[in-house]
Protein backbone atom coordinates (compact mmCIF):
# COMPACT_ATOMS: atom_id res chain seq x y z
CA UNK A 1 0.00 0.00 0.00
CA UNK A 2 1.60 3.42 -0.89
CA UNK A 3 1.80 5.64 1.74
CA UNK A 4 0.48 9.39 1.56
CA UNK A 5 1.06 12.52 3.33
CA UNK A 6 -0.71 15.37 3.26
CA UNK A 7 0.43 18.24 4.88
CA UNK A 8 -2.30 20.70 6.33
CA UNK A 9 -2.70 23.59 9.26
CA UNK A 10 -5.49 25.21 11.14
CA UNK A 11 -5.59 28.78 9.62
CA UNK A 12 -8.75 28.80 8.34
CA UNK A 13 -11.19 25.57 7.99
CA UNK A 14 -10.84 24.74 4.24
CA UNK A 15 -7.16 23.30 4.38
CA UNK A 16 -7.89 20.93 6.90
CA UNK A 17 -11.29 20.23 5.75
CA UNK A 18 -9.55 19.50 2.25
CA UNK A 19 -7.00 16.96 4.13
CA UNK A 20 -9.29 15.09 5.53
CA UNK A 21 -12.17 14.86 3.12
CA UNK A 22 -9.07 13.19 0.87
CA UNK A 23 -7.81 10.76 3.65
CA UNK A 24 -11.56 9.68 4.14
CA UNK A 25 -12.01 8.82 0.25
CA UNK A 26 -8.28 7.30 -0.56
CA UNK A 27 -8.85 4.71 2.52
CA UNK A 28 -12.13 3.42 0.75
CA UNK A 29 -10.47 4.21 -2.65
CA UNK A 30 -10.19 1.07 -5.67
CA UNK A 31 -6.65 1.25 -4.84
CA UNK A 32 -6.21 2.50 -1.23
CA UNK A 33 -3.89 4.99 0.25
CA UNK A 34 -2.47 4.70 4.14
CA UNK A 35 -2.76 8.33 4.74
CA UNK A 36 -1.00 10.31 7.39
CA UNK A 37 -2.00 13.75 7.87
CA UNK A 38 1.06 16.14 9.15
CA UNK A 39 0.02 19.25 10.92
CA UNK A 40 2.72 21.64 9.85
CA UNK A 41 2.45 23.97 12.90
CA UNK A 42 2.70 21.39 14.99
CA UNK A 43 5.97 20.73 13.55
CA UNK A 44 7.51 24.11 13.34
CA UNK A 45 5.68 25.27 17.04
CA UNK A 46 9.91 25.10 18.11
CA UNK A 47 10.49 27.95 15.26
CA UNK A 48 7.53 29.62 15.78
CA UNK A 49 8.45 33.79 16.79
CA UNK A 50 5.23 35.03 16.40
CA UNK A 51 3.78 32.73 19.31
CA UNK A 52 6.93 33.51 21.70
CA UNK A 53 6.67 37.32 21.41
CA UNK A 54 2.57 36.93 21.40
CA UNK A 55 1.53 33.74 22.75
CA UNK A 56 -0.20 33.06 19.91
CA UNK A 57 0.70 30.49 16.79
CA UNK A 58 0.15 31.94 13.87
CA UNK A 59 -2.67 30.05 12.54
CA UNK A 60 -4.45 31.37 15.96
CA UNK A 61 -3.24 34.72 15.07
CA UNK A 62 -5.04 34.39 11.51
CA UNK A 63 -8.01 33.17 13.17
CA UNK A 64 -8.34 35.83 15.29
CA UNK A 65 -8.34 38.15 13.07
CA UNK A 66 -10.94 36.71 10.93
CA UNK A 67 -13.27 36.37 13.95
CA UNK A 68 -12.79 39.95 14.74
CA UNK A 69 -13.35 41.13 10.67
CA UNK A 70 -9.63 43.15 11.53
CA UNK A 71 -9.35 41.31 7.83
CA UNK A 72 -8.18 44.64 6.34
CA UNK A 73 -4.63 44.13 7.82
CA UNK A 74 -4.43 40.68 5.82
CA UNK A 75 -1.93 41.66 3.66
CA UNK A 76 0.55 43.41 6.25
CA UNK A 77 0.30 40.17 8.13
CA UNK A 78 1.24 38.47 4.83
CA UNK A 79 4.62 40.26 4.62
CA UNK A 80 5.37 39.55 7.53
CA UNK A 81 4.06 36.11 7.33
CA UNK A 82 6.06 35.65 4.24
CA UNK A 83 9.30 37.36 5.18
CA UNK A 84 9.32 35.32 8.42
CA UNK A 85 9.38 31.62 6.37
CA UNK A 86 12.04 32.89 4.16
CA UNK A 87 14.07 33.92 6.86
CA UNK A 88 13.74 30.52 8.48
CA UNK A 89 14.00 28.82 5.30
CA UNK A 90 16.82 26.13 6.10
CA UNK A 91 15.48 25.50 9.75
CA UNK A 92 12.05 24.77 7.86
CA UNK A 93 13.98 22.60 5.66
CA UNK A 94 16.04 20.92 7.93
CA UNK A 95 12.58 20.12 10.50
CA UNK A 96 11.02 18.55 7.62
CA UNK A 97 13.78 16.08 6.51
CA UNK A 98 13.89 15.06 10.30
CA UNK A 99 10.17 14.48 9.98
CA UNK A 100 10.20 12.65 6.24
CA UNK A 101 13.22 10.69 7.60
CA UNK A 102 10.89 9.41 10.91
CA UNK A 103 8.06 9.11 9.06
CA UNK A 104 8.66 8.27 4.95
CA UNK A 105 6.46 8.61 2.71
CA UNK A 106 5.64 7.60 -1.27
CA UNK A 107 4.06 10.81 -2.09
CA UNK A 108 3.55 14.13 -0.11
CA UNK A 109 0.64 16.69 -0.90
CA UNK A 110 0.50 19.99 0.51
CA UNK A 111 -2.92 21.42 1.14
CA UNK A 112 -1.76 24.35 2.43
CA UNK A 113 0.22 27.84 0.83
CA UNK A 114 3.39 29.40 2.14
CA UNK A 115 5.79 26.75 2.70
CA UNK A 116 5.78 24.65 -0.87
CA UNK A 117 9.13 26.08 -1.22
CA UNK A 118 10.07 24.35 2.06
CA UNK A 119 8.18 21.24 1.71
CA UNK A 120 9.78 21.07 -2.21
CA UNK A 121 13.40 21.40 -1.37
CA UNK A 122 13.07 19.02 2.60
CA UNK A 123 11.80 16.42 -0.48
CA UNK A 124 15.22 16.61 -2.84
CA UNK A 125 18.27 15.20 -0.75
CA UNK A 126 21.02 13.74 -2.66
CA UNK A 127 20.13 9.75 -2.38
CA UNK A 128 16.48 10.49 -2.90
CA UNK A 129 13.36 12.84 -4.18
CA UNK A 130 10.17 12.08 -3.07
CA UNK A 131 7.16 13.17 -5.48
CA UNK A 132 5.91 16.56 -4.45
CA UNK A 133 1.68 17.68 -4.80
CA UNK A 134 0.39 21.60 -4.41
CA UNK A 135 -3.36 21.14 -3.99
CA UNK A 136 -4.45 24.49 -4.52
CA UNK A 137 -7.67 24.90 -2.20
CA UNK A 138 -8.47 28.37 -3.58
CA UNK A 139 -9.78 29.16 -6.85
CA UNK A 140 -6.67 31.36 -7.76
CA UNK A 141 -2.88 31.77 -6.39
CA UNK A 142 -2.24 35.17 -5.19
CA UNK A 143 1.42 35.49 -6.26
CA UNK A 144 4.17 35.79 -5.21
CA UNK A 145 5.14 33.07 -3.00
CA UNK A 146 1.35 31.87 -1.95
CA UNK A 147 1.02 28.84 -3.34
CA UNK A 148 2.61 28.29 -6.41
CA UNK A 149 6.37 28.21 -6.36
CA UNK A 150 9.38 27.39 -9.19
CA UNK A 151 10.09 24.50 -6.60
CA UNK A 152 6.47 23.02 -6.61
CA UNK A 153 6.50 19.69 -8.86
CA UNK A 154 2.69 18.71 -9.56
CA UNK A 155 0.13 21.24 -9.14
CA UNK A 156 -3.50 20.49 -8.65
CA UNK A 157 -5.72 23.45 -9.84
CA UNK A 158 -9.93 23.94 -9.29
CA UNK A 159 -10.24 26.93 -11.92
CA UNK A 160 -8.62 27.87 -15.49
CA UNK A 161 -7.46 31.21 -13.80
CA UNK A 162 -5.21 29.00 -11.16
CA UNK A 163 -4.33 26.65 -14.42
CA UNK A 164 -3.06 29.84 -16.13
CA UNK A 165 -0.96 30.89 -13.45
CA UNK A 166 1.02 28.10 -13.13
CA UNK A 167 1.60 27.99 -16.62
CA UNK A 168 3.00 31.42 -16.54
CA UNK A 169 5.50 30.67 -13.67
CA UNK A 170 7.17 27.84 -16.04
CA UNK A 171 5.45 25.16 -14.89
CA UNK A 172 4.96 22.16 -17.95
CA UNK A 173 1.28 21.78 -19.06
CA UNK A 174 1.31 17.83 -18.30
CA UNK A 175 2.64 18.40 -14.77
CA UNK A 176 -0.80 20.67 -13.72
CA UNK A 177 -3.76 18.90 -13.05
CA UNK A 178 -7.19 20.60 -13.36
CA UNK A 179 -10.47 19.19 -11.36
CA UNK A 180 -13.68 20.55 -11.75
CA UNK A 181 -13.28 22.32 -8.71
CA UNK A 182 -12.64 22.97 -4.89
CA UNK A 183 -12.89 19.72 -2.56
CA UNK A 184 -15.73 19.24 -0.53
CA UNK A 185 -16.59 17.30 2.46
CA UNK A 186 -17.83 13.61 1.64
CA UNK A 187 -21.59 14.51 2.27
CA UNK A 188 -22.24 17.18 -0.35
CA UNK A 189 -21.38 15.01 -2.86
CA UNK A 190 -24.38 12.90 -1.63
CA UNK A 191 -28.03 13.66 -2.39
CA UNK A 192 -29.28 15.31 0.30
CA UNK A 193 -33.23 14.90 -0.04
CA UNK A 194 -35.34 16.90 2.30
CA UNK A 195 -39.53 17.63 2.63
CA UNK A 196 -38.59 21.40 2.45
CA UNK A 197 -42.23 22.88 3.57
CA UNK A 198 -41.85 20.22 6.61
CA UNK A 199 -38.44 20.87 7.71
CA UNK A 200 -38.79 24.67 6.79
CA UNK A 201 -41.83 24.46 9.86
CA UNK A 202 -40.47 22.49 12.00
CA UNK A 203 -37.31 25.22 11.95
CA UNK A 204 -40.24 27.55 12.71
CA UNK A 205 -40.14 29.13 9.39
CA UNK A 206 -42.68 29.55 6.40
CA UNK A 207 -43.01 26.60 4.58
CA UNK A 208 -43.25 28.64 1.38
CA UNK A 209 -41.09 31.69 1.86
CA UNK A 210 -37.69 32.91 -0.09
CA UNK A 211 -35.03 31.70 2.44
CA UNK A 212 -31.53 32.46 2.21
CA UNK A 213 -28.63 31.24 4.12
CA UNK A 214 -26.25 33.71 6.37
CA UNK A 215 -22.97 31.73 6.77
CA UNK A 216 -19.58 33.36 7.42
CA UNK A 217 -17.52 30.54 8.67
CA UNK A 218 -16.99 28.49 11.32
CA UNK A 219 -17.50 31.81 13.68
CA UNK A 220 -19.53 33.76 11.97
CA UNK A 221 -19.34 37.32 12.22
CA UNK A 222 -20.93 40.47 13.53
CA UNK A 223 -21.99 41.33 9.76
CA UNK A 224 -24.74 38.97 10.22
CA UNK A 225 -26.23 41.02 12.16
CA UNK A 226 -26.44 43.66 10.05
CA UNK A 227 -27.53 42.03 6.75
CA UNK A 228 -30.64 40.62 9.79
CA UNK A 229 -31.55 43.78 10.22
CA UNK A 230 -30.79 45.38 7.00
CA UNK A 231 -33.25 42.88 5.10
CA UNK A 232 -35.87 43.08 8.00
CA UNK A 233 -35.80 47.09 7.93
CA UNK A 234 -36.12 46.77 3.58
CA UNK A 235 -39.45 44.44 4.16
CA UNK A 236 -37.33 42.25 1.39
CA UNK A 237 -40.01 39.83 2.39
CA UNK A 238 -37.22 36.94 2.65
CA UNK A 239 -36.66 34.67 5.98
CA UNK A 240 -33.05 33.66 7.05
CA UNK A 241 -31.34 30.49 8.24
CA UNK A 242 -27.90 31.94 9.95
CA UNK A 243 -25.49 30.05 10.98
CA UNK A 244 -23.23 31.24 13.72
CA UNK A 245 -20.88 28.05 14.52
CA UNK A 246 -19.12 28.33 17.42
CA UNK A 247 -19.89 32.19 18.73
CA UNK A 248 -22.40 31.83 20.87
CA UNK A 249 -22.40 35.68 21.66
CA UNK A 250 -23.47 36.20 17.84
CA UNK A 251 -26.63 33.37 18.10
CA UNK A 252 -28.24 34.83 21.73
CA UNK A 253 -28.02 38.42 19.93
CA UNK A 254 -29.13 37.52 16.37
CA UNK A 255 -32.29 35.68 18.37
CA UNK A 256 -33.72 38.96 20.07
CA UNK A 257 -33.96 40.72 16.80
CA UNK A 258 -37.39 41.81 16.10
CA UNK A 259 -37.82 40.71 12.51
CA UNK A 260 -41.00 40.40 10.00
CA UNK A 261 -39.95 37.43 8.68
CA UNK A 262 -38.94 34.58 11.07
CA UNK A 263 -35.87 33.64 11.00
CA UNK A 264 -33.99 30.54 12.12
CA UNK A 265 -30.66 31.19 14.50
CA UNK A 266 -27.87 27.91 14.07
CA UNK A 267 -24.85 27.24 16.45
CA UNK A 268 -22.00 25.29 15.23
CA UNK A 269 -23.65 22.58 12.83
CA UNK A 270 -21.95 19.46 11.36
CA UNK A 271 -24.82 19.08 8.95
CA UNK A 272 -24.47 22.55 6.75
CA UNK A 273 -25.82 20.66 3.64
CA UNK A 274 -29.27 19.75 5.65
CA UNK A 275 -29.71 23.64 5.64
CA UNK A 276 -28.45 24.21 2.44
CA UNK A 277 -31.05 21.94 1.47
CA UNK A 278 -34.06 24.14 3.06
CA UNK A 279 -31.98 27.77 1.01
CA UNK A 280 -32.82 29.11 -2.08
CA UNK A 281 -29.74 31.47 -1.95
CA UNK A 282 -26.89 32.22 0.09
CA UNK A 283 -25.00 35.01 1.48
CA UNK A 284 -21.41 34.74 2.86
CA UNK A 285 -17.91 35.83 2.20
CA UNK A 286 -16.48 35.12 -1.02
CA UNK A 287 -14.65 31.58 0.61
CA UNK A 288 -13.58 29.25 -2.35
CA UNK A 289 -15.38 26.26 0.47
CA UNK A 290 -19.09 28.33 1.03
CA UNK A 291 -19.19 29.32 -1.95
CA UNK A 292 -18.32 26.00 -3.50
CA UNK A 293 -20.94 24.21 -1.13
CA UNK A 294 -23.65 27.06 -1.94
CA UNK A 295 -23.29 26.07 -5.71
CA UNK A 296 -23.19 22.41 -4.87
CA UNK A 297 -26.82 22.82 -4.19
CA UNK A 298 -27.47 25.05 -6.98
CA UNK A 299 -28.09 28.19 -5.22
CA UNK A 300 -27.43 31.30 -6.07
CA UNK A 301 -24.84 33.58 -4.38
CA UNK A 302 -24.32 36.99 -2.81
CA UNK A 303 -21.09 38.16 -1.54
CA UNK A 304 -18.83 41.18 -0.61
CA UNK A 305 -15.72 42.67 -2.07
CA UNK A 306 -14.15 45.52 -0.56
CA UNK A 307 -10.76 46.73 0.69
CA UNK A 308 -11.38 44.50 4.23
CA UNK A 309 -11.57 40.99 1.67
CA UNK A 310 -9.11 38.49 2.25
CA UNK A 311 -6.85 39.36 -0.67
CA UNK A 312 -6.44 35.62 -2.13
CA UNK A 313 -10.35 35.12 -2.18
CA UNK A 314 -11.02 38.51 -4.26
CA UNK A 315 -10.54 36.95 -7.44
CA UNK A 316 -13.72 34.60 -6.08
CA UNK A 317 -15.98 37.72 -6.56
CA UNK A 318 -14.97 37.65 -9.76
CA UNK A 319 -15.06 34.20 -10.45
CA UNK A 320 -18.50 34.46 -9.78
CA UNK A 321 -19.75 37.51 -11.57
CA UNK A 322 -18.10 35.79 -14.70
CA UNK A 323 -19.64 32.49 -14.52
CA UNK A 324 -23.17 34.19 -13.50
CA UNK A 325 -23.53 32.29 -10.32
CA UNK A 326 -24.70 35.23 -8.60
CA UNK A 327 -24.23 39.03 -7.49
CA UNK A 328 -20.79 40.93 -5.90
CA UNK A 329 -22.02 43.93 -3.57
CA UNK A 330 -18.82 46.58 -2.50
CA UNK A 331 -20.81 46.51 0.59
CA UNK A 332 -23.62 44.42 2.73
CA UNK A 333 -24.67 47.82 3.30
CA UNK A 334 -26.50 47.27 0.02
CA UNK A 335 -27.86 43.42 0.96
CA UNK A 336 -31.72 44.30 0.53
CA UNK A 337 -31.26 45.36 -2.80
CA UNK A 338 -29.12 42.79 -3.96
CA UNK A 339 -31.69 40.63 -2.12
CA UNK A 340 -34.42 42.46 -4.25
CA UNK A 341 -32.75 42.39 -7.38
CA UNK A 342 -31.41 38.48 -6.75
CA UNK A 343 -35.13 37.48 -6.62
CA UNK A 344 -36.25 39.14 -9.66
CA UNK A 345 -38.09 36.08 -11.42
CA UNK A 346 -35.92 36.30 -14.46
CA UNK A 347 -32.52 37.30 -12.55
CA UNK A 348 -32.87 34.53 -10.27
CA UNK A 349 -34.00 31.69 -12.96
CA UNK A 350 -30.85 32.77 -14.66
CA UNK A 351 -28.48 32.74 -11.28
CA UNK A 352 -30.61 29.36 -11.13
CA UNK A 353 -29.72 27.89 -14.46
CA UNK A 354 -25.88 28.76 -14.09
CA UNK A 355 -25.81 27.31 -10.29
CA UNK A 356 -27.45 24.18 -11.81
CA UNK A 357 -24.93 24.30 -14.63
CA UNK A 358 -22.15 23.74 -12.00
CA UNK A 359 -20.60 20.48 -11.36
CA UNK A 360 -17.87 19.72 -9.04
CA UNK A 361 -16.57 16.60 -8.74
CA UNK A 362 -12.86 17.18 -7.64
CA UNK A 363 -12.78 14.97 -4.62
CA UNK A 364 -13.30 11.81 -6.63
CA UNK A 365 -10.62 13.09 -9.54
CA UNK A 366 -7.67 13.72 -7.08
CA UNK A 367 -7.13 10.40 -5.98
CA UNK A 368 -6.67 9.41 -10.05
CA UNK A 369 -4.41 12.27 -10.52
CA UNK A 370 -2.25 11.49 -7.31
CA UNK A 371 -2.11 8.07 -8.73
CA UNK A 372 -1.13 9.31 -11.90
CA UNK A 373 1.72 11.45 -10.20
CA UNK A 374 3.27 8.49 -7.85
CA UNK A 375 3.61 6.50 -11.36
CA UNK A 376 5.20 9.35 -13.76
CA UNK A 377 7.61 9.35 -10.21
CA UNK A 378 8.67 5.76 -10.55
CA UNK A 379 9.21 5.99 -14.50
CA UNK A 380 12.78 6.91 -15.13
CA UNK A 381 11.92 8.65 -18.68
CA UNK A 382 9.86 11.72 -17.44
CA UNK A 383 11.87 14.57 -17.47
CA UNK A 384 13.05 16.78 -14.87
CA UNK A 385 10.85 19.72 -14.09
CA UNK A 386 12.55 23.19 -15.25
CA UNK A 387 12.87 25.30 -11.52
Amino acid sequence: MRKLTIVFHHAGGGHQSAAEALKHTLARHEHPWEVTLLDIQELLDPLDLIRRATGLRIQDAYNLILRKGWTRFTPQLLVVLQGTIRAYHSPIVKALRAYWAQHPADLVLSAIPHFNREIANSLRTDDKKTPFVTLITDLADYPPHFWIERESEYIIVGTDRARQQALTIGHPADHIFQTSGMILKPRFYQKTTVDREAERKRLVLEPNCPTGIVLFGGHGSQVMVDIAKKLNDGNSGVQLILICGHNQKLADELKKLPTRKPIAVVGFAQNVEYYMALADFFIGKPGPGSISEALQFHLPVIVECNSKTLPQERYNAEWVTENGYGIVVPSFKQIAPAVQSLLQSATYTEFRRKAHEYSNRALFEVPAILEQCAERAATPSQSPLAV
